[in-house]
């Protein structure tokens, strides 16, 4: 859980040394904007962004039972982001597993990537697409 919040966190802390910079020059407007910047980007390389995760078991089961995709993914990945901002209310119909939460959820993306954890991975019927095009995902809902 700790890793997933890293990223996020050093944006906060790099945001908040150079905005205090700013402030001592006399730039708060300045300041006030760099502060904003780094705040969206660490709020959009959060877990926040991504629908509540399941474990991989569960969301393989709710697949197999609905037909949705699975989507195996990890925070701060900017290729799961932009498939993420891609979908956007479609994302929440697919069943999310965050590997950095669950080991289980990070052999599945070893075992369909020749031991690499490549994200994001989603799985359609059984099979396994690395990094997908998002209207391609986006597809699978519908059909």
């Amino acid at each position: 859980m700790k890793r997933a919040w890293t990223l996020p966190v050093l944006l906060l802390l790099c945001g908040s040394a150079g905005a205090a910079g700013l402030v001592r020059t006399g730039s708060t407007g300045a300041a006030v904007a760099l502060l904003l910047v780094f705040l969206l980007l660490a709020a959009a390389h959060s877990p926040l962004v991504f629908p509540r995760p399941a474990g991989a078991l569960e969301a393989e089961r709710r697949s197999a039972a609905d037909g949705r995709p699975v989507v195996y993914w990890r925070p701060g990945c900017t290729y799961c982001l932009r498939l993420r901002i891609r979908l956007g209310r479609d994302a929440r119909r697919l069943h999310w597993v965050d590997i950095w939460r669950d080991p289980a959820g990070a052999a599945a993306v070893r075992a369909a990537n020749q031991g690499d954890e490549t994200v994001p991975t989603v799985v359609v019927a059984g099979r396994a697409h690395t990094n997908p095009d998002p209207a391609w995902v986006r597809e699978q809902l519908t059909g």
